[in-house]
Formats: C-alpha cells, structure tokens, sequence
C-alpha cells in the first residue's frame, strides 16, 4: 500500500476546515489513506512570527472575504464565528484521546467540532464544549472532561506539536506526501497531480 498523507491543522483555521471535508475523498480516489494530525498554531506562530490573520491590516479583511469565497466555491457550509480566532487545546487533546483507541472516530470527531465552530458558532476552545460535541458520538461527557486535563494527553499534543514543527510545518492545513510538503486547500490541484502522476 502507497504511504499515508500527513494531514496538520488548526481546529481554528477555516482553510483547514475546508481542507478536513475533502482530504479523505481525495486520497481514496488514489488508494492512499490520511493520517491527521491536529496542531496548535499559536505555538507555530511564535517562531515563525506570523499573527492571526483577522489582526492583520489589509490582509485580514481579504481573508475574511476569501474564506466565505472559498468555502461557496468548494460548496462546503460555512458560516464565519463570532469568536475568531480560538485557542485549540481542548479540541486537539480530544482528538488525540479519541485517536489512541479509535482512529476512525477521532475522525468523526474532528469533524463533529469543526462543525460546531465553523457551521454553528460553537466555542470549542471550551472544554465543556468539547465535552457537548463528543457526547453527541456516545462518548461520555466525564471521560471527555478527564481527558483534557489529563497530563499524558497533554503530552501527548505537545510531543505532536513540536514533532510537527521539527519537521517543518508551519500553517493550516499542510500535507506531507511521501516527503513532499504542500501548504493550503490551494494545492489540492498540486496534491491530486502528484497522487495520480507523481513527482514533478
């Protein structure tokens, strides 16, 4: 079986969002499954510099006006969250929990709370929300709870985090595929050449 693609992304970047409701799609049309990874971009941006982009001037208010563009042209449900952006540990740690025992859910649960925030305007930067989101899975709610204070799923994120950025990822969503990285849902052009034809 070809490698897996190495999905990174944000619970709070939009353009990861639209990239978490294609990716799985795109990769099955080439036989190849996807490994996602969520990170924490406040610690990304701490070494590159970088800032969210709803407070940078000029630039912030394109991106809202992109965001909404893209998601029409993708055809993905989207409405733009009063509190943007978030701080993503709570959601992150679920994810990572969920995925120790349960790949396949993990899954649904990462798209479960991107739901959440991106289509109903949930803050999921809240573990009670977070909470709420995996309960509606059957998970339970004190479990959840537990988890997300729980120091080796702390770790858990963090080690993922740091390996994320040793390798050299740096924004949401990003792909490593057989070696080769790819930044934005811009490149899934890019990414499906390479799948069907390989390198270039």
């Amino acid at each position: 079986m070809a490698p897996a693609i190495d999905f990174y992304f944000d619970f709070s970047s939009p353009y990861g969002y639209l990239a978490a409701i294609k990716i799985d799609d795109l990769a099955a049309r080439h036989s190849r499954r996807v490994n996602w990874r969520p990170i924490l971009l406040g610690a990304v941006f701490k070494i590159t510099g970088a800032q969210p982009l709803p407070t940078l001037p000029l630039k912030g208010k394109y991106a809202i006006h992109d965001i909404l563009r893209s998601a029409r042209f993708h055809g993905i449900e989207y409405t733009q969250p009063a509190k943007f952006p978030i701080a993503t540990q709570a959601p992150a740690r679920a994810f990572y929990w969920l995925d120790a025992r349960d790949a396949a859910g993990a899954k649904r649960l990462a798209h479960a709370l991107f739901r959440a925030y991106f289509v109903n305007n949930r803050d999921i930067s809240s573990p009670e929300v977070t909470a709420d989101v995996a309960v509606t899975l059957g998970e339970k709610r004190a479990d959840v709870l537990a988890a997300l204070a729980d120091a080796a799923v702390k770790d858990k994120l963090k080690n993922e985090v740091d390996a994320a950025i040793t390798l050299g990822v740096f924004g949401s969503p990003y792909f490593v595929i057989d070696g080769e990285p790819f930044w934005g849902i811009d490149r899934f052009d890019q990414i499906e050449r390479w799948l069907g034809r390989g390198p270039f």
